[in-house]
């Protein structure tokens, strides 16, 4: 089973494109709205949170996770990876990340190698995307920019008012004088508005779609690992778990993304 792990709804935008590129698997998707948002959280915090969510969903039957959230990919990523998968030597099971594939789609297609990194306060702190970007074309010149209010903004179903916009395009507004042909998107959130960020990004800048790439480099991983990929049960499931309002989940799932969900779990993932 592939388990996807967000702070919130997020991780939807995520799940989206992974059920059409990849329908087959049995899917069990974990928002932890309860404690979102993690951007504001300390590395500490977000490594405490993102244990329990890894060890819930593998107490659950997933065998492969992906840590949707891009606070978790840029703050703890490497330190889940150490401790469940290297530290253990357990084979049997993946833990993988949203950073990477993103940050190779924006240098692949990059033509002026002058790069725009949306996040959350964590993301953008850790230069997670500066790194990974750097690595791969040392050519490469970020420009970052931390929008802490979307989040909050999302979660509430706000991101539709023009108080949102106006917050959004303040935001931009450094990255456009940057002079930046690429933009990404480094919070699972932030695709919910993605059509305003590419509005008001303007035409030459191309707004990266941060879940269909996520979901093809999926494909593309799974092909050249087949001993993982036969590790995956392919039933059609699919599995909604929320530590807050199920309901509120379930309304915002099918409103927002047209998910067409029929039941959402509350489970309390903390001891």
């Amino acid at each position: 089973m592939i388990g996807i792990f967000d702070s919130g709804y997020g991780g939807l935008t995520v799940l989206k494109p992974l059920l059409k590129i990849l329908p087959e698997y049995d899917y069990m998707y974990l928002g932890d709205n309860a404690r979102a948002p993690y951007g504001i959280r300390s590395r500490d915090t977000v490594k405490k949170y993102s244990e329990e969510a890894v060890e819930f969903l593998f107490a659950q039957g997933a065998s492969l996770i992906i840590t949707a959230c891009n606070t978790v990919s840029s703050l703890a990523l490497r330190h889940l990876q150490q401790k469940y998968l290297r530290d253990t030597g357990d084979k049997s099971k993946k833990i993988l990340g949203v950073i990477k594939p993103v940050a190779e789609k924006a240098v692949e297609i990059t033509k002026t190698y002058r790069i725009g990194v949306v996040g959350t306060r964590g993301t953008i702190e850790s230069k997670a995307y500066d790194a990974e970007l750097k690595h791969l074309n040392e050519s490469v010149k970020v420009f970052s920019r931390a929008c802490p209010l979307l989040v909050p903004l999302i979660e509430e179903r706000w991101h539709h008012k023009p108080e949102a916009r106006k917050i959004l395009k303040t935001y931009l507004k450094p990255l456009k004088s940057a002079n930046i042909d690429v933009l990404i998107l480094g919070c699972t959130h932030y695709p919910l508005m993605h059509n305003d960020f590419q509005k008001y990004a303007g035409r030459r800048i191309k707004v990266l779609d941060t879940g269909k790439i996520t979901a093809l480099s999926l494909k593309d991983y799974l092909g050249r690992h087949p001993e993982i990929e036969e590790m995956l049960q392919k039933n059609h499931t699919r599995q909604y778990m929320t530590t807050d309002s199920p309901e509120k989940f379930m309304e915002f799932a099918n409103r927002e993304l047209h998910l067409n969900i029929k039941e959402v779990k509350k489970v309390q993932i903390w001891k």
